[in-house]
């Protein structure tokens, strides 16, 4: 079930607790948790409902301008069910605390098998620790341009970064991966240890302000949260690529810290 980075954090601070999907059928049931960039979601409720059923409270809820927003964009799909799926912030993603576990050497030795049976069941073979290492060696780069070298389709390449991911291994940033130090940890019990340059300290740039943003914020050395707040917005909005709804949702990631933009 796909989120848009502004609904999922309004969904995180409690402004919103509704989406409408067209379906065919429930995608998601009851107590599914959806695991996103702001953690993790609950499905609360998932019920067909008619679009004529739709009222103003709905539109709220959901994050809709108005309930004649909602409806159009429900109906520039007519093929499908109209569903009204309740949502609630469930908590941190787990495997944020477990990347940061460095495993003990029986933990290591249950992790390869683990990627063993990964590689065993793929048609193409042995993948895992290509992958790993071509991320190790290759962080903040974008996947179509890892997926490229490697000759595979980006679409195949990112399904088998979220399997890494889900083991702790991997950290998806605003673009790109890294290793994270569960995988770090991992790579070097096969490879040997590896010099690598310090992880930057600080908390990351969000996702949600696109690929632009971040671009141009890391040409002028920004790359974490802590470094945007010492620039004003006025500065910020002076460079090429970062437009007012990515200085709109820095503003939402600094508030979360207790940051703000440096005064004007």
């Amino acid at each position: 079930m796909m989120i848009r980075p502004v609904e999922l954090e309004a969904i995180r601070d409690g402004q919103i607790d509704l989406a409408f999907r067209r379906w065919d059928r429930a995608r998601v049931k009851v107590g599914t948790r959806l695991r996103t960039a702001v953690g993790l979601l609950e499905v609360t409720s998932v019920e067909q409902v008619p679009l004529s059923a739709l009222r103003a409270e709905d539109a709220r809820r959901c994050g809709a301008g108005s309930l004649a927003a909602l409806k159009t964009n429900l109906s520039a799909r007519p093929d499908g069910k109209v569903f009204r799926v309740g949502l609630k912030y469930a908590g941190a993603d787990p495997r944020d605390s477990l990347r940061e576990t460095i495993p003990t050497a029986e933990e290591t030795v249950e992790i390869l098998a683990g990627l063993d049976r990964l590689d065993a069941a793929s048609s193409i073979g042995a993948w895992t620790r290509t992958t790993l290492r071509i991320i190790d060696a290759n962080p903040e780069v974008r996947a179509p341009e890892l997926a490229a070298q490697l000759g595979r389709p980006t679409a195949e390449f990112k399904t088998d970064v979220r399997k890494l991911k889900g083991r702790g291994l991997t950290e998806s940033l605003a673009i790109g991966y890294r290793l994270s130090p569960r995988g770090e940890a991992v790579l070097d019990h096969e490879d040997g240890p590896r010099d690598r340059p310090p992880r930057r300290t600080g908390t990351p740039l969000p996702r949600s302000i696109g690929a632009p943003a971040t671009r141009a914020l890391r040409e002028a050395d920004v790359h974490t949260l802590e470094a945007v707040s010492a620039w004003t917005r006025r500065d910020l909005a002076a460079l090429h690529g970062v437009g007012p709804i990515a200085l709109d949702r820095l503003a939402t990631a600094l508030a979360a810290l207790g940051l703000d933009y440096a005064p004007e």
